[in-house]
């Protein structure tokens, strides 16, 4: 059968994901964008990814196996490590050069800045169906903003205004999270967002058959992801120098898998703390070896407040690691206390202490178990279903029909 003749819910369709932060780039928004052009592309859909370029240079077009990428001439944010700036005259320009020609079905808008803002804007007046999704808190920028608190406020206030006027011109919004979604009702009033997962093979972080993972000399706790600002990892570095102080029996080590523009400081904590022979900052890694951190570690810890999901402590679940997350935000969501994990107040190394301490001190079969619920969490965020939510999204679904199949 023809693709002209296939029925209209199994035609290939054109998808542009239009997103201000790709790979090379390392945070959730990149990894997820990634993971649904590859998706979209292995069901045999023409994926078109705009980005911003990560150097300086005019605009190029890359053909990578997931999608054809259109990276757009940026500039450098000073205050962050890799962001990149697309002046909003270049990003309408440019995307409708490109939406002219690809004539997409649909445009998936990853955020209302920039990239975003120009491909909702221009899709509006082509009348091309619009899906956005929001992966970003706006107070997240507040960092990155050499500005008074009482300017951040109205930054702030005004970017969730912005989120409710531009994200509200397309067919759906959707964010990770239900609690998200209630964030977004209240801030930016759009009261219909769907609470859609990124997402996750939880399969490409088990234990294959016939693998063997050695465990370390000592019990390990293991962080992975950016090392920014929200991410609070001091937190945890402090954790561990009090369980030395407290509970040398435990032998706690950590490992902290990611870089970032922290690193400097988290540095300084680690001698400051005299915990230089316990944490080892890894760096980047490889997914092979990210998926051996995963299945090497005996607890998992996400110190952040600013998660929307955090998809690194669902992969941790999926490889049956026992987790130990801020109560913060959406991470709530994905601990059972007692079951899988337990969560700790943000910010309070004392009481991350104590809790990766609990986990420690289970009997193994009782951590085995405990390790086994966080994984049977972790499978309930297919990446399969999230994939089929948003194709039905695409061919015009409403939010009405994937509210009633969530």
């Amino acid at each position: 059968m023809t693709s002209s003749a296939r029925p209209a819910q199994e035609r290939p369709l054109t998808v542009v994901i239009a997103a201000d932060t790709y790979p090379p780039d390392v945070n959730g928004a990149a990894v997820f964008c990634f993971r649904l052009a590859s998706a979209l592309h292995d069901r045999g859909h023409r994926v078109h990814v705009i980005a911003a370029r990560n150097e300086p240079g005019p605009d190029t077009v890359e053909e990578r196996p997931e999608a054809t990428v259109h990276r757009l001439e940026s500039h450098r944010a000073f205050t962050h490590e890799y962001y990149r700036l697309v002046f909003p005259w270049h990003a309408s320009r440019s995307i409708d050069r490109i939406l002219a020609e690809v004539r997409p079905d649909v445009v998936h808008a990853q955020c209302h800045y920039m990239i975003g803002e120009a491909a909702i804007n221009v899709a509006d007046r082509r009348r091309i169906r619009t899906v956005s999704t929001n992966h970003f808190m706006p107070e997240n920028l507040e960092p990155f903003l050499p500005f008074p608190q009482w300017f951040l406020n109205i930054v702030s206030k005004n970017s969730w205004r912005d989120m409710g006027r531009l994200m509200g011109k397309g067919a759906a919004v959707t964010t990770p999270t239900a609690l998200a979604a209630a964030a977004m009702a209240e801030h930016a009033g759009l009261d219909r967002v769907l609470p859609i997962s990124n997402g996750i093979d939880a399969s490409a972080y088990e234990l294959a058959p016939g693998e063997v993972v050695e465990r370390a000399a000592h019990p390990t706790v293991l962080f992975v992801g950016r090392l920014a600002v929200e991410k609070h990892v001091d937190v945890l570095v402090r954790a561990v120098a009090h369980l030395a102080r407290t509970r040398p029996d435990l032998d706690v080590h950590a490992e902290i898998v990611g870089d970032g523009e922290q690193r400097t400081a988290l540095d300084a904590v680690i001698a400051e703390e005299g915990v230089a022979d316990r944490v080892r900052r890894l760096g980047h890694v490889s997914d092979a070896e990210l998926h051996t951190a995963y299945l090497r570690a005996d607890v998992f810890c996400q110190p952040g407040t600013a998660e929307l999901q955090s998809l690194v402590s669902l992969e941790a679940m999926s490889a049956s690691t026992p987790v130990v997350l801020a109560d913060a935000l959406a991470l709530p969501h994905l601990v059972d206390d007692g079951v899988n994990g337990w969560l700790f107040p943000p910010g309070d190394h004392v009481a991350l202490a104590e809790r990766i301490a609990r986990v420690l001190d289970l009997p193994e079969a009782a951590r085995a178990a405990m390790g086994e619920a966080s994984h049977a969490k972790a499978v309930r965020h297919s990446q399969a279903k999230t994939v089929d939510l948003f194709e039905r999204l695409y061919r015009g679904a409403t939010p009405a029909e994937i509210r009633a199949a969530l």
